[in-house]
């Protein structure tokens, strides 16, 4: 199929110019480990476990284990008429033990390409008290204007709260990772103060979650699994994250990857503890796509829905459920379906992560430019799902039961009669352009 090939595009966007590190003294020594080769060495076959209680480290004490129940009910779909008073429908809700979610599916915009509306979608949600997700790279103008109405709610003693993601996309910013003549702590350390020093100064660190990679893959460029050098450069970024106030995505996996055991390997769980107990700054950025226009839920839960797997496996080591970002969503990398049976795909989605707060939304790619003029179509979903933000909510019940990926298949449903324990993940997809 021509979409296996040709999919999610995030591969890397053409980039805004950007000043180089403030330090530059060191500097020029972190580029020229940027531009360095990789070297032909496999993964370490042992993993030594992160020292803890370093400045670097700011973990608290233990973290009492999740209770896990059996699986809860999926949230129900509530329809009003707007402005909704939320305050009020909130309150009832929370009196009978339950309480509120929203839609979820915000948009990924970048240069170019065209954003029409967008602005309007933020200001009508924040009016309504709605947050909404919005995903930008090297464009840091989307994400300051929502900066600047975060600020105004703040003044005005308003918390509406909305995620902003920001991701420079220059190849030397991701390099490091990629340099295996550095370990994955020194990796990093290079590729922590490149990005943090070239963010744009007029977004503030406190409004923003930053990404470092895209779109990885299970095996590196020297065809060796790197899920433990994975791990490791991911719980090294979120301490040096925390430790300079920023919060953090890591990994930005694509669609279908990773395959479930890798979250089991002691590098990811090492990472997936420390993300459990540090919600609000950590979290595993990942893309769902469906791969197709025909309906969003094809192949579920193997691509969209595909978080609800890295839950069970927290759940099943006693660790929190930790916060996603889901930083791309939708079809194909170049197209996205008519409006109405988008808004209708879009729906469903919203109703599968309402049913989980640890899900902060999902950005529709893509407003920005390139990728066969995709901006053109997905322009067109943003005043239809800004109307279906405001007048629909979810009331959810707030415990964490047990995973049953089965509650939310989507109607029409998909793969009937497929044993989903012998059903391989599509494809493989190392960061490959579209």
């Amino acid at each position: 199929m021509a979409f296996v090939s040709a999919i999610a595009g995030c591969a890397v966007l053409s980039s805004a110019t950007v000043e180089p590190p403030t330090s530059a003294s060191s500097a020029e020594g972190w580029l020229a480990f940027a531009a360095t080769p990789p070297a032909a060495a496999a993964e370490p076959s042992a993993f030594i476990a992160p020292i803890l209680g370093s400045a670097l480290d700011p973990t608290p004490g233990p973290t009492p284990l999740p209770t896990v129940g059996p699986p809860l009910p999926p949230p129900t779909v509530v329809v009003a008429l707007p402005p909704i008073d939320l305050e009020a429908a909130r309150a009832k809700a929370q009196a009978q033990g339950l309480d509120l979610a929203f839609t979820k599916i915000g948009f990924h915009t970048g240069p170019g390409g065209n954003a029409t509306g967008l602005g309007q979608w933020m200001a009508d949600l924040n009016a309504a008290g709605i947050p909404f997700f919005l995903k930008s790279t090297d464009d840091a103008g989307p994400i300051l204007e929502a900066q600047n109405i975060m600020k105004a709610n703040e003044a005005a003693g308003r918390f509406v709260p909305h995620t902003l993601v920001f991701r420079l996309t220059d190849p030397r910013f991701e390099a490091p990772f990629y340099n295996l003549s550095l370990s994955p702590e020194e990796a990093a350390a290079v590729s922590w103060q490149l990005n943090r020093d070239n963010v744009p100064s007029k977004l503030e660190r406190e409004y923003i979650w930053l990404e470092t990679l895209n779109e990885p893959g299970r095996y590196g460029d020297n065809g060796q699994l790197q899920i433990e050098r994975l791990g490791r450069f991911s719980l090294e970024t979120a301490k040096l994250a925390l430790a300079d106030g920023y919060r953090y995505g890591a990994f930005s996996w694509s669609t279908g990857v990773p395959e479930p055991e890798d979250w089991e390997h002691p590098a990811m769980l090492d990472f997936l503890r420390f993300a459990g107990e540090h919600p609000d700054e950590v979290a595993v950025a990942i893309h769902e796509y469906s791969l197709t226009n025909d309906h969003i839920g094809a192949i579920y839960p193997y691509l969209v829905g595909r978080f609800q797997s890295l839950f069970d496996i927290c759940d099943r080591h006693g660790i929190p459920r930790p916060t996603i970002l889901i930083t791309e969503w939708g079809w194909e990398y170049n197209s996205v379906p008519q409006p109405i049976p988008a808004v209708e795909d879009m729906a469903w989605a919203s109703w599968l992560y309402a049913a989980y707060p640890q899900v902060k939304g999902a950005a529709v790619w893509y407003l920005g430019g390139q990728f066969g003029g995709i901006a053109q179509k997905a322009q067109q979903l943003i005043l239809p799902m800004r109307d279906y933000a405001r007048s629909h909510y979810f009331i959810i019940d707030p415990g964490t039961g047990r995973i049953d990926a089965e509650l939310f298949r989507p109607n029409p449903p998909t793969l009937l009669g497929v044993d989903p324990l012998t059903m391989p993940t599509p494809f493989p997809r190392p960061r490959t352009m579209p």
